[in-house]
């Protein structure tokens, strides 16, 4: 009965609010918003954002939900954050992702920040020139999400969310690969890493420990074998300035001409020089970026700097520099690996992993 009774009284709240008097509810419809996105980055240097995909709040937004969004992939179980976790630093701590089909990767997923300040291309062996390339390349890829665009296009247009999304964000509201693959640049460029505590350090706002200090001297002291005592771990030479990496593609001495299974950058390019040889990553937030390489072979950074220290192997593409140090090493003692371990620690922003602007919006 009293369930009765509200059924009734619904009915009457229903048809007492179309009388001449009750208000006129309009439903505004949805609009394009070019509104700039205000990028943060702190002291890194003015980016070089493309001209053509300026950020905007909209477009930004739907980035986000499509980065986080399941119906990228055939069986809508995977996102772009699967395989880039925020808490990872946007990255997959699996030596090789597994994807919708149950099968691993070839190579160790790349973490997903400052892609602003990247200018020779995407992927390890930056076979995408754009990030826009890139971002749509992963979902057709069979051993990661393994659809088609056309099915992803189908399935955001039967969704209203996306529908008004899209509107928000482009100027034809069209639901489109490209609109797509714009909207997935975008969210990407707005990922910015700049709050570890060395960034606190250069701007007087932390102070770094004796070893920290230590390791931060070994760091950016180049290699001298003829004075070993004068003599740093020359990081510095790739992975340099306010973003840590050079923008460069090299062979870092893992394997000998025999032993190159991934051929690399060459299987871009075509030519031998590039033989085994891969983009040059970000040390930023390196702590909480393993496993390492490539293709993920080393698991701690200890196994890496040891890996440098005495571990190169000579083949016909290794970087001259780094092939310069493989008769001596680096002189590293245990102390002086602790030390720089402990500076490579100092480049992780923990801000990263919280900051809701990166976050799922759902």
């Amino acid at each position: 009965m009293k369930k009765l009774t509200y059924i009734l009284f619904s009915a009457i709240l229903i048809f007492g609010a179309c009388g001449e008097d009750s208000p006129v509810v309009e439903v505004s419809e949805v609009q394009y918003d070019p509104s700039p996105y205000e990028l943060s980055y702190g002291h890194l240097p003015d980016p070089e954002l493309p001209q053509d995909n300026p950020l905007t709040q909209q477009g930004v937004e739907l980035g986000r939900m499509l980065f986080y969004e399941p119906m990228l992939s055939r069986d809508n179980s995977q996102s772009c954050a699967s395989c880039h976790n925020q808490l990872d630093a946007f990255t997959d701590t699996l030596q090789f992702s597994i994807g919708v089909e149950n099968l691993p990767g070839k190579r160790q997923a790349m973490s997903v920040f400052n892609m602003a300040w990247h200018s020779n291309d995407f992927f390890w062996d930056g076979r995408a020139e754009l990030l826009r390339d890139q971002a749509i390349l992963p979902i057709q890829d069979p051993l990661e999400m393994n659809e088609t665009l056309e099915n992803v296009i189908s399935k955001l247009s039967s969704e209203n969310m996306y529908r008004d999304q899209f509107k928000r964000a482009f100027s034809d509201g069209e639901i489109t690969v490209d609109n797509m693959a714009l909207a997935l640049e975008q969210f990407m460029l707005s990922i910015v890493s700049y709050d570890s505590k060395y960034d606190r350090y250069l701007n007087g706002e932390a102070t770094l420990t004796g070893s920290e200090e230590r390791g931060r001297q070994l760091y950016f002291t180049e290699y001298n074998p003829f004075f070993p005592e004068l003599s740093g771990a020359d990081c510095a030479h790739c992975h340099g300035g306010l973003n840590f990496e050079n923008d460069l593609y090299m062979n870092n001495g893992l394997d000998t001409d025999d032993e190159f299974v991934d051929m690399g950058r060459a299987m871009v390019t075509m030519r031998p020089e590039d033989d085994a040889r891969f983009k040059v990553p970000s040390l930023r937030n390196i702590e909480l970026t393993p496993p390492y390489m490539h293709d993920g072979r080393f698991q701690t950074l200890e196994e890496v700097i040891d890996h440098y220290n005495e571990g190169i192997k000579e083949s016909s593409t290794v970087d001259p520099a780094i092939l310069n140090t493989k008769m001596t090493g680096l002189f590293l003692t245990e102390e002086d690996k602790t030390d720089l371990i402990n500076f490579l620690k100092t480049l992780t922003d923990h801000s990263l992993l919280t900051n809701e602007n990166y976050s799922t919006p759902f």
